[in-house]
């Protein structure tokens, strides 16, 4: 193993690696992964892999069709336009049309284009940990996060609403709400006191790399209603929150708004680089007039005939369904925990996706704790990760077809890490 890290560092460079003591992992099926030593893992982070690991449904679709046919977006092909009819009809029905690239990371910066070219605007809202890819343009939003004060004029971060460590302690839920809507009216203000048009606010419809909080209020409803009548557009992160990991098909049904752009990638390939962009029809109209947007390895049969495979995955499995009940069972059973061990802060999350908020006797972040629990249960053989803006949340996200026993297994792993300390 030491000779495989060290080429990877010789080649790669100092590239980020998981755990204390790295792992090779050399193969994958459903929610289990292998070492090179045959040791079997569970994966609990994964949402690349959501219909699981090497899906033979997945594999069947994406070598039939590269074995018949794989080209560009300039030839007809009835394949794509089918997906995008079934992808288009998940969503709610103001987004008409959909544009389709590779990584996440293209997604957000067509979404930014979008509604730049839609509004006329400049100006972008996002959050205080925010992450939407990494860009030129993109990750000015990170930047704009980590810094803490307009690092771009064209940037604003505010922080992400939650109920945990609230900005300011002892308010109801519905001031609370406010409090961070005030946030948004002076970010928005600030542009207009600037002189640059503002063009909307971009967030994670669950903010997922903020920690996957509990949202005060009806703040992503009205936050929506702030922003229309400032003339902006709502834009939607849906890479972490999509495709039924929030207990519903998208993370902004879960918290209660209708976005005007939607950013999908990670999960809809399963694997395979996919993502898309989902808008109006008035809005991608003005978009492809204004970019003549082509992407050589976007809208291809290829990547239909897989995001088709996995769309009927998640039909005929019934992952929807098995992500809110399978999630919800899990939450339930930490808490239980949770009562006995004042070290699990916080237990909160959707759908299959929790966060496990860490911290210390004073109830202060315990990054550093956080991450020994992480690297104890990787020792048992369970594979997850640390996030959130503090990097003190145990970040539990693994694929869709994880069931109730692999959330059995854990829940004992879990519980011997906390009870022996």
């Amino acid at each position: 193993m030491s000779s495989v890290l060290q080429r990877r560092q010789q080649l790669l460079g100092d590239a980020t690696l998981f755990y204390e003591d790295p792992i090779q992992i050399v193969k994958g099926d459903g929610v289990l992964l292998y070492d090179e030593k045959g040791k079997q893992y569970i994966d609990m982070y994964n949402n690349v892999p959501c219909v699981g690991h090497a899906n033979p449904v997945v594999v069947e679709a994406m070598a039939k069709q590269m074995s018949t046919l794989n080209v560009h977006s300039r030839y007809l092909h009835e394949g794509i336009l089918n997906y995008a009819e079934r992808l288009l009809g998940l969503h709610h029905a103001d987004l008409e049309n959909i544009i389709f690239a590779c990584t996440g990371t293209e997604a957000s910066e067509i979404a930014l284009m979008t509604a730049r070219i839609a509004t006329r605007g400049r100006g972008i809202i996002c959050t205080d940990a925010t992450y939407h890819g990494n860009s030129s343009e993109v990750i000015k939003m990170a930047i704009a996060a980590s810094l803490g004060e307009p690092a771009n004029a064209e940037f604003r971060a505010i922080p992400f609403p939650q109920k945990y460590r609230p900005l300011q302690q002892g308010l109801d839920e519905e001031a609370l709400c406010e409090l961070y809507l005030d946030k948004i009216r002076q970010a928005i203000a600030d542009f207009e006191g600037n002189k640059i048009p503002f063009a909307g606010m971009f967030v994670c419809s669950i903010f997922a790399n903020e920690g996957l909080p509990d949202i005060p209020g009806s703040f992503m409803a009205k936050a929506t209603d702030i922003v229309h009548a400032a003339g902006g557009l709502m834009i939607a992160d849906e890479v972490q929150a999509g495709f039924c990991r929030s207990g519903d098909f998208w993370g902004y049904e879960t918290t209660g708004f209708k976005p005007d752009i939607v950013c999908m990638g990670k999960p809809m390939g399963n694997g395979l680089p996919l993502s898309a962009v989902a808008a109006s029809a008035d809005h991608v109209a003005s978009f492809r007039k204004a970019t003549r947007y082509f992407n050589t390895f976007a809208s291809s049969p290829l990547q239909a005939a897989v995001g088709m495979a996995v769309l009927d995955e998640i039909q005929n499995r019934d992952l929807l369904r098995q992500s809110a009940a399978v999630g919800a069972y899990m939450r339930n059973a930490l808490k239980r925990i949770q009562a006995d061990h004042p070290s699990m802060g916080d237990v909160r999350g959707c759908g299959l996706f929790t966060g496990i908020e860490w911290v210390t006797e004073d109830n202060q972040a315990d990054r550093e704790g956080a991450i020994a629990v992480t690297n104890k249960l990787k020792e048992k053989g369970f594979l997850l990760s640390n996030a959130g803006i503090l990097k003190n949340v145990i970040k539990v996200r693994p694929p869709l077809v994880f069931e109730k026993k692999h959330a059995d297994q854990f829940l004992e792993a879990f519980k011997e890490i906390v009870k022996d300390g």
